[in-house]
């Protein structure tokens, strides 16, 4: 169990620096396009491009985050159940999103190859957009993994929330 968790907190780990780098690359675009503007006509597809690498950035971020119990959790009612009962929930919980996020990754996967085959390009800049899709369908394929550790972390009576 300890040789899957450390290959999927490391690959998180990964998924998490490349997010940050999107990231940088947002906040540079911006900056540019901002000083640009002062004096010019703004950068073209700006737009476009905080849009696929928000998306990206976000997605990849997802296991990451899972791991380090960073999303929203509403833990009022939670708490006020016994141990086993939280177990109980915290199992549906990952059953439930994994399944969700396998769905979605799934989906995304085979719109990104539909993509691939008839060449869509951005309206903007003319470049094609279905490795951005592939990216996402990669944070959210991670995710899944994430839950399906959590599910075995469970059931080996380890600490999960």
């Amino acid at each position: 169990m300890t040789m899957l968790e450390t290959i999927i907190n490391w690959l998180a780990r990964l998924l998490i620096w490349i997010a940050c780098g999107f990231m940088l690359g947002m906040v540079g675009l911006t900056c540019a396009n901002i000083t640009i503007r002062v004096f010019m006509v703004p950068i073209s597809g700006t737009f476009e491009l905080m849009g696929y690498f928000g998306a990206v950035a976000a997605a990849l971020s997802l296991g990451y985050t899972q791991i380090r119990k960073g999303h929203i959790f509403v833990d009022i009612v939670y708490n006020v159940f016994p141990e086993k009962i939280q177990k109980l929930l915290s199992l549906i919980n990952s059953i439930v999103c994994l399944c969700f996020f396998a769905l979605i990754s799934r989906q995304l996967v085979k719109w990104g190859n539909t993509l691939r085959l008839t060449e869509q390009v951005t309206e903007t800049l003319n470049i094609i957009y279905y490795p951005f899709v592939f990216a996402v369908a990669l944070g959210c394929a991670v995710l899944c993994l994430v839950f399906f550790v959590e599910i075995l972390l469970v059931f080996s009576r380890k600490d999960v929330r």
